[in-house]
C-alpha cells in the first residue's frame, strides 16, 4: 500500500530532517494544503471524483439540491431583517465543487426575484483545482455581472466590512488539528516522525502555550489512553470571519458536537478519521496526500471564539431541525414519494445519520437578536454551548 503521493511525502520528510518531529497539526496542514502536493490543492487524475458519490467522501449538496434551497430560503430573510441592504453579500468558505452555491443561486433567482437583485456571492478558495470544478458548477452565473467573485482567503477581501451572509458547509471539519493523549507523566502532544521509510508517531511534550490553555477549558476526568483532538485553527478562522463582517450572519455546518459531548471521557479514542474511496479508516500515514483528513468540530469553541469578537450566537441546532423550520416537509412533499430523490431528500434528515449528525450554528453582528425560520426547532437546551470547565 502506498505511503502517499511521493513529491508530498518527499517535502514533508524533508522538513522533519531539517527541524526534528513535527506536531501532528503541521502534518496534517501538508497532507491537506501543500500549495503543490496537498489533498486538496493538487488537481487530481479524475478531479470530478475526489467529492461525491463515487468519489472519496461526499456532501450534502452532493445528495439533493434541498439543503440549498433551504440556504436560500433563509438567506432571503436575513435579507429582509437587516433592512434590504444593497449589496447582500453572501461568502460561502470552502464551496467543494460549487454545487451548494449553484442551488443557492438557482432558487433565488426563481423564487426570489428581488432578493437576488441585490445580490452577491463571493467563494473562497485557495485551491486551483477546486476552483475549477466550481466554475464548471456555475457557469450558467459566470456571464452575470457582479454577481460572483472568488477569493483566496478573508483576509484578500475588501478591507471593508461586509453585510449579509458567511458560512459554510463541511468545512472546519478539515482543518488540522492537534492531537493529544493521556499518559502517566498527563497530557502529551501526537508529534510525526520519519524512520525506516515510513512515518511514525510519537508523545512529546505539548507544543504551545495556547494548546495547554485549550486543555484547561476542555479536559475533565481523562483516564490514561483517553485520546482527543484540538483544532486550534477553527478559533482563529472564527476571530477573522468576526472581524470582515460588520451586519449580518454566519453559519456554520458540519459533524460535530457541543465540548460537553464530544469531550466526554467514554469517547477514548477521538474522533480522528480518514477517507479514501467512501471507506473510511484511522491511519493517517498510508496514502499521505491522497486521503481525505477529518475531526468533529467543537461548536462550543467556535460559539466561545465567535463571542470574543462581537459575534452572539443566535441558535444551535442539527441539520434535520434546520431544515424543518424552513418547510423542509412542503419541499419534500413536492416530489414522488417512490423516486431516487424522494429518498435522496429524506437522507438529509435522517434521525440517526445526517440529520442529527450534522449540526448547524448560527451566529449575528449589528442586528438585535432575530428571530429566524432556521431555529423554530430547538433540540439543545441554551446552556449547551457552554465549555466543559464552566459547566
Amino acid at each position: 500500500m502506498s505511503i502517499g503521493h511521493p513529491e508530498l511525502v518527499a517535502a514533508i520528510v524533508f522538513e522533519i530532517a531539517a527541524s526534528g518531529p513535527m506536531p501532528f497539526a503541521r502534518f496534517m496542514e501538508l497532507a491537506l494544503y501543500h500549495p503543490r502536493f496537498g489533498y486538496y490543492m493538487r488537481s487530481p487524475d479524475s478531479p470530478q471524483e475526489r467529492i461525491g458519490r463515487r468519489g472519496d467522501f461526499y456532501t450534502s449538496s452532493d445528495v439533493h439540491p434541498i439543503l440549498g434551497q433551504a440556504l436560500a430560503k433563509q438567506a432571503e430573510q436575513m435579507y429582509r431583517l437587516l433592512g434590504q441592504p444593497h449589496p447582500f453579500t453572501i461568502v460561502e468558505m470552502g464551496p467543494g465543487k460549487g454545487l451548494l452555491a449553484n442551488h443557492v443561486l438557482t432558487t433565488c433567482a426563481h423564487r426570489y426575484h428581488s432578493f437576488f437583485q441585490h445580490l452577491r456571492y463571493v467563494l473562497i478558495d485557495r485551491s486551483p483545482a477546486m476552483r475549477e470544478l466550481q466554475r464548471r458548477s456555475l457557469a450558467p452565473w459566470l456571464d452575470r455581472a457582479g454577481l460572483l467573485t472568488w477569493v483566496d482567503d478573508l483576509a484578500t477581501m475588501a478591507p471593508q466590512g461586509l453585510t449579509g451572509l458567511v458560512f459554510s458547509n463541511e468545512l472546519v471539519d478539515s482543518f488540522p488539528v492537534h492531537r493529544v493523549q493521556v499518559t502517566a507523566k498527563g497530557i502529551e502532544e501526537l508529534w510525526v516522525d520519519y524512520r525506516d521509510g515510513r512515518f511514525v508517531e510519537c508523545l512529546m511534550p505539548l507544543s504551545s502555550d495556547r494548546l495547554a490553555h485549550r486543555l484547561r477549558l476542555v479536559s475533565a476526568d481523562w483516564p490514561e489512553g483517553y485520546r482527543a483532538e484540538i483544532n486550534l485553527q477553527a478559533s482563529d478562522w472564527m476571530q477573522q470571519v468576526a472581524q470582515h463582517l460588520d451586519r449580518g450572519f454566519v453559519l456554520t455546518i458540519d459533524y460535530g458536537h457541543t465540548a460537553q459531548d464530544l469531550y466526554r471521557s467514554d469517547r477514548k479514542q477521538g474522533t480522528f478519521l480518514c477517507y479514501f474511496q467512501q471507506s473510511i479508516n484511522e491511519d493517517p500515514f498510508l496514502r499521505v496526500g491522497e486521503q481525505d483528513m477529518t475531526a468533529h468540530v467543537d461548536f462550543s469553541s467556535l460559539a466561545a471564539a465567535g463571542e470574543g469578537w462581537k459575534l452572539q450566537t443566535t441558535g444551535f441546532t442539527n441539520q434535520m431541525s434546520f431544515l424543518m423550520g424552513l418547510g423542509v416537509e412542503q419541499m419534500i412533499a413536492e416530489l414522488e414519494q417512490d423516486s431516487p430523490q424522494f429518498k435522496e431528500a429524506i437522507h438529509l434528515l435522517r434521525p440517526n445519520g445526517m440529520g442529527t449528525t450534522f449540526k448547524v450554528l448560527i451566529q449575528h453582528k449589528g442586528i438585535r437578536q432575530p428571530e429566524l425560520d432556521c431555529l423554530q426547532y430547538k433540540p439543545f437546551f441554551g446552556s449547551a454551548l457552554t465549555m466543559q470547565s464552566a459547566a
